[in-house]
């Protein structure tokens, strides 16, 4: 899952678990001042709640997300990326390959590329042909990190105050039952780390699978400015806004389909809007997982439309 900007530290961790709540570990949803969630999602007439508490839901995905996230860079898969954000419009067709993502840009505003840029595109894509160490040491996975994420998601249950919404809006398009659950930051909840104080500024609403348990859908918006490391190395302002889904790409593996997020974040004494619009699709399972090399001749091989 590859989408994260990458920052040296200590920004790359700011922005790592701000976008650690986007997903799962940044677990976010969005409710009213009122207090009921607003959604796009429809509203059905009543239905008859779980018996089981929310809290047992949140459990189970929380569970299936520290596999998904334990699994990241395992599986081979192959999607086209299209991202809306303050750089333009662009649409890369991606490989998740053994040492990192591999993309190549194919449309840029929903339309072809020029000859030019694509002349460009190969060329960047050859020139890390040639330059292994670079390639590996902008894509490597950081463990440690993915340790942290893992650790907020199992927070989650524990952090939140969790209540079934009335009626169970069922979000369009979704094709099986979902579980619908709104959170608030539970007040009794003293978080054990320093990046665990995030999840005190979160408010918002889940969707869950009812029959694999997944989390398939959340909204979510920053209640309150919040700080990394006492505000030395940033902070997430309070208005902030994320929605995303997920969606089976294949073999029961979880991937990220939809992603929006309107924040506006503080990285030591710089301030950077990120407000962005995200969606991948056209999912493909590959054969096995393949070396970077193999997945850059594998994109170069793409014979695109060109204007």
């Amino acid at each position: 899952m590859n989408f994260l900007m990458r920052l040296p530290l200590p920004q790359a961790k700011c922005r790592r678990f701000v976008a650690v709540l986007i997903l799962f570990s940044s677990a976010t949803l969005c409710l009213a001042h009122s207090g009921a969630a607003q959604s796009t999602a429809q509203n059905q007439p009543a239905t008859t709640l779980p018996s089981e508490p929310p809290r047992f839901w949140i459990e189970q995905a929380a569970d299936n997300e520290v596999h998904i996230i334990d699994a990241d860079g395992t599986f081979p898969l192959r999607y086209r990326q299209r991202k809306i954000d303050a750089k333009g419009d662009t649409t890369r067709e991606i490989i998740e390959s053994r040492d990192g993502s591999v993309a190549r840009l194919i449309e840029r505003n929903g339309q072809p590329i020029t000859a030019a840029e694509d002349t460009g595109e190969r060329q960047r894509l050859t020139d890390s042909l040639a330059s292994p160490s670079d390639f590996i040491k902008h894509h490597k996975r950081d463990s440690a990190m993915r340790s942290d994420v893992m650790n907020l998601v199992r927070l989650m249950p524990q952090a939140m105050i969790y209540t079934y919404v009335p009626g169970q809006p069922q979000f369009p398009g979704s094709t099986s039952k979902q579980i619908v659950i709104d959170f608030q930051p539970d007040p009794k909840f003293k978080p054990p780390t320093l990046f665990s104080g995030v999840l005190t500024g979160l408010a918002g609403r889940f969707w869950i699978d009812q029959q694999t348990h997944q989390l398939t859908r959340g909204e979510a918006h920053v209640l309150h400015d919040v700080d990394f490391g006492w505000g030395i190395l940033g902070a997430v302002h309070r208005g902030g806004k994320v929605a995303f889904e997920q969606t089976d790409s294949g073999n029961g593996r979880w991937f990220y389909s939809h992603l929006e997020e309107q924040l506006t974040l503080r990285v030591l004494v710089k301030t950077l809007p990120q407000n962005s619009v995200m969606t991948n699709s056209d999912f493909r399972q590959m054969p096995a997982m393949v070396p970077y090399q193999e997945a850059i001749r594998i994109l170069l091989a793409i014979s695109i439309p060109l204007r």
